[in-house]
């Protein structure tokens, strides 16, 4: 049966149905030799479909994956500095799974990563939004702490106004915070903190939505997500799942 070409490849764990727009449009794709266009339309089981000359198969068993990313490691499947990244730690995982949003090199916590380009499309569409939630330690003057709540602009773009947990002050004026924020602009914590005239000592995602880092995965290790966990990512993306 034909499908969208953009379908296909996302099924295949080749990238995000977005991402799969731009692929096509580079002329990376063919179908039966041919290079594609956007709007192909194509059927996996009878048509030879390739990505920068490599085939790509039908569609496969989806994973999505938890991964306690460690600080010093790069979220990207491959590095021209060759720094350390996230595909080094994933290399057991039995799909090819890409990251879902980015952790910048020195954060770390929770690292989604899936084959599943419809679940990589809701969770990182700028229609969907999915609270992420960061345990962080800062040094600064604790009567700014509440400024790190307001709505404030970002290179830009006025993000919306964060929540604001302070779960320990101590007498040498570093704070321990948990801050959730509605958006996932580009180093966006450590901006928020900048600009309030916080220095970022720790930096560690606990939360996506109401999943939380599994206390028991160590730095560097993953493991597979439930059904329900990722049902309940669905649910707080408010994507429709029907398009998987």
């Amino acid at each position: 049966m034909q499908e969208r070409l953009q379908k296909i490849l996302s099924g295949a764990g080749i990238c995000s149905r977005r991402a799969a727009e731009k692929l096509i449009a580079s002329g990376a794709v063919t179908i039966n030799g041919v290079t594609a266009q956007v709007g192909d339309r194509a059927d996996p089981e009878t048509d030879t479909i390739c990505v920068e000359g490599r085939p790509v198969g039908g569609h496969e068993a989806l994973h999505t994956i938890m991964l306690y990313k460690p600080a010093g490691v790069v979220t990207t499947m491959s590095d021209e500095k060759n720094r350390r990244t996230v595909a080094e730690l994933v290399r057991q995982c039995p799909a090819r799974v890409l990251p879902v949003g980015r952790l910048d090199q020195y954060s770390e916590g929770l690292l989604l990563l899936t084959n599943d380009g419809a679940l990589l499309d809701a969770l990182t569409h700028p229609r969907y939004h999915v609270d992420k939630t960061y345990e962080v330690t800062v040094r600064g003057q604790q009567e700014r702490i509440p400024e790190l709540g307001k709505s404030m602009n970002i290179d830009g773009y006025t993000i919306r106004p964060a929540q604001v947990k302070v779960c320990r002050s101590n007498p040498d004026h570093t704070h321990v915070l948990h801050i959730t924020i509605h958006e996932g602009r580009n180093r966006q914590i450590r901006k928020m903190c900048a600009q309030c005239g916080f220095r970022v000592l720790r930096l560690c995602r606990i939360a996506v939505g109401e999943l939380k880092l599994d206390k028991e995965l160590r730095p560097g290790r993953w493991r597979e997500l439930t059904q329900e966990e990722i049902a309940a990512l669905w649910k707080k993306s408010g994507a429709p799942q029907s398009g998987k």
